[in-house]
């Protein structure tokens, strides 16, 4: 019962404060345009923040962990590429395919990672490190998938898209920060006591706001012919992945805020930046839509189990 109740605790906060934020929408206290700038808002500014400050006060150059990153690279990668492998084989609408990979194998890391490992940890130790190790093919491999599957499959356009988001890729301020964070922590950069209260103040709205405009932009709504594809993606997304994975970061000796981090990434729900994506690539981006409200809601009880079971196998204390 304790180890349930160690779950609950863990998920159920930061669920409740994303339902918190769709029923303000639906009482209009929340509006499209809210959501819009508030998600800008973190992007931009208050979760880069988080990551730098993260890796910052953290000890690197004593700590850096490159099992831990090499996994979550590896992990993602693999995924990715059996995920394309079988959605080439099964899927007749080709169409779909750059929206059902995307929607597979690419979590909300950076947002819901943090949120959950400090709601639990109130810490998130080198965990942040995952970010390194995922983020960045995260975005490399959703370019290429929708790219090559998109509704009007390249020559110049493909080539055009592809070199635009690879300048956008360097250019994430997710990026950036980590780069800055991981060279302010191996030089021990101390920040002026004003600075470092102001960055505190706001990085710690990263995670509220962040949970507010994603249940403010939730939308329930029905696909009937993407139905099949829908459930698939969220069952690899939320199911499959971590019945491979989990087993094997266990074997690599990962725990606690580290295992957490692995648990977000590859069982995590779709992000939102993939319907983004899947729109401004010409893919299929209802696909896309309804793979984010149908794992975001499953993941709400799928995360629960998982906790559970690690928090029972030793691996979350």
């Amino acid at each position: 019962m304790n180890d349930l109740i160690y779950s609950l605790n863990g998920t159920v906060p930061i669920f409740a404060v994303m339902v918190l934020g769709y029923f303000l929408k639906k009482m209009g206290m929340i509006t499209d345009e809210f959501v819009s700038v508030t998600n800008k808002y973190v992007f931009w500014v208050a979760l880069p923040l988080m990551v730098f400050e993260d890796l910052r006060t953290a000890d690197i150059s004593t700590d850096f962990d490159w099992r831990f990153v090499v996994f979550c690279f590896g992990a993602t990668a693999i995924s990715f590429f059996a995920i394309w492998g079988g959605a080439e084989l099964f899927i007749k609408d080709k169409t779909m395919i750059g929206a059902f990979v995307q929607g597979s194998f690419r979590s909300s890391a950076a947002v819901l990672g943090l949120a959950f490992i400090k709601n639990i940890y109130h810490d998130a130790g080198l965990a942040p490190l995952m970010i390194i190790g995922a983020v960045p093919f995260y975005n490399v491999a959703s370019v290429v998938v929708l790219t090559f599957r998109g509704k009007n499959q390249a020559g110049k356009e493909g080539k055009t898209g592809i070199k635009k988001a690879c300048i956008n890729i360097v250019k994430n301020p997710i990026i950036i920060c980590i780069v800055l964070g991981c060279a302010a922590s191996l030089v021990h950069l101390e920040l002026p006591v004003m600075i470092d209260k102001t960055i505190g103040l706001v990085e710690r709205t990263a995670t509220p706001l962040a949970l507010l405009a994603i249940g403010g932009g939730f939308t329930f709504a029905t696909a009937k012919t993407r139905e099949k594809q829908t459930v698939w993606a969220t069952a690899i997304k939320l199911f499959i992945q971590p019945m491979v994975v989990l087993p094997l970061a266990i074997l690599m000796g990962f725990h606690n805020q580290e295992m957490l981090a692995i648990l977000i990434m590859i069982a995590g729900p779709a992000t939102v930046s993939g319907y983004v994506m899947s729109k401004e690539m010409n893919n299929d981006y209802v696909l896309s839509s309804y793979i984010i409200v149908f794992s975001t809601l499953i993941s709400a009880f799928s995360l629960t189990f998982w906790i559970y079971l690690l928090r029972c196998l030793g691996s979350l204390k």
